[in-house]
């Protein structure tokens, strides 16, 4: 099987995958490919908060033309998955120069399909783009061709429990993988003081309690296949003996009331609402926080907002954590190397990732008070102490 993620999140998924028991984990670009059964497919949906689609390929074929790929696709033996009474939709991903419009691609495979029933049946089945019974993929990288099942069918960022959002809102895998690649996992308190509808803040607290992502979603593709196991899906979806406890709280603000109040509606709809606490709070007037905790955020990148306001802002950013948040490792996303800089901290970690079309850079700021090279010293000897005492 094939799950789709993010650039930039591959190595959390495959580590989830591993985690929910996947054999032949291999990373590859936005993708992890993996082996197990039914029950595997079922919980790689239902389970990894990394993951934006589960496909499990059905046959593979080399084609230099779209003529090869129709009479390729024509050749799979359609009747075991759809019938005639069943509805489909093709989607198609293309990274060759043999290939140059993926539509294209995608209608002759439609066409392949379509034709395989009639000249068995004499009679097609119906291509319905919303909702269809089943979703087709057809992925080429030069003249590879792969003909999947998408077991997902609506990509898996798309939770459920967003009723309400702020213009542009943060795309809930991403959101999931930010805070997986921090290391937090609920042994601390969570802030993100510029929450928008509270995506973080939701995702954070998920993770703290183990939660599965799929709790919210109302259907997955492959609840309509031939071969649907109830039963099997049921004790999947219904075991939360993994769930624990989370003995802290997410901390969210944001200078928009309106903001705050579509947070709001998303929290209540999670029923989260014991541990996320949310307020109107400009992160200028952030008050000392408490004092076990971590930081991530997402401040605005530029698009609707003026170049000196943007340098403004990240110099206050800077100031905030410097003065306030000692002690705490902070994680700020952004799209421009200029809005770091204003930061002015020196990065202890950076990583690349996309938000949407945007190609992006995660940060870490570890903050402390005094003198970089004091802090190290008090550091290392805590490191030095803490392993002595473990040993003891």
């Amino acid at each position: 099987m094939v799950a789709k993620t993010l650039y930039g999140l591959e190595d959390v998924l495959a580590k989830e995958l591993t985690t929910i028991g996947a054999s032949d984990v291999a990373i590859g670009r936005r993708m992890v490919s993996f082996s197990g059964d039914k029950a595997m497919l079922y919980k790689a949906n239902f389970h990894c908060r990394t993951a934006l689609r589960i496909l499990k390929p059905i046959v593979v074929f080399k084609a230099e033309d779209a003529d090869t790929v129709y009479l390729e696709v024509k050749k799979i033996e359609w009747d075991r998955f759809l019938t005639t009474e069943k509805t489909f939709v093709v989607d198609a991903v293309v990274y060759s120069e043999q290939f140059s419009h993926s539509k294209f691609v995608a209608y002759r495979t439609k066409d392949a399909i379509a034709d395989y029933f009639f000249d068995k049946y004499e009679k097609r089945p119906s291509v319905r783009v919303n909702n269809p019974d089943y979703y087709i993929h057809i992925h080429i990288s030069h003249n590879d061709c792969t003909v999947s099942l998408d077991s997902s069918g609506e990509s898996l960022h798309k939770r459920g429990y967003r009723v309400s959002q702020v213009d542009a809102p943060l795309n809930e895998v991403l959101a999931a993988g930010m805070i997986l690649k921090t290391g937090w996992h609920g042994e601390s308190n969570f802030i993100d003081p510029m929450c928008g509808s509270g995506t973080l803040l939701i995702e954070a607290s998920m993770i703290a309690l183990n939660i599965a992502p799929g709790v919210f979603r109302k259907e997955f593709a492959f609840e309509r296949w031939r071969d649907f196991d109830i039963e099997l899906f049921e004790d999947i979806s219904s075991d939360d003996s993994a769930e624990r406890d989370f003995h802290y709280k997410c901390y969210g603000s944001d200078i928009s009331p309106k903001a705050i109040g579509k947070a709001d509606k998303n929290v209540r709809n999670t029923s989260l609402t014991k541990y996320i606490e949310l307020k109107v709070l400009p992160f200028q007037q952030y008050p000392t926080p408490p004092k076990s905790g971590i930081l991530v955020m997402n401040p605005p990148y530029g698009e609707r907002i003026t170049t000196n306001d943007l340098f403004e802002l990240y110099d206050m950013i800077g100031e905030r954590m410097k003065h306030i948040f000692m002690g705490y490792d902070a994680w700020i996303i952004s799209h421009k190397d200029e809005c770091f800089d204003q930061i002015g901290l020196r990065p202890k970690k950076r990583m690349k990732l996309m938000n949407g079309e945007l190609e992006c850079e995660y940060r870490c700021y570890e903050l402390f008070g005094g003198k970089n090279k004091d802090y190290k010293t008090r550091k290392r000897e805590n490191e030095i102490f803490n392993n002595r005492f473990r040993g003891a």
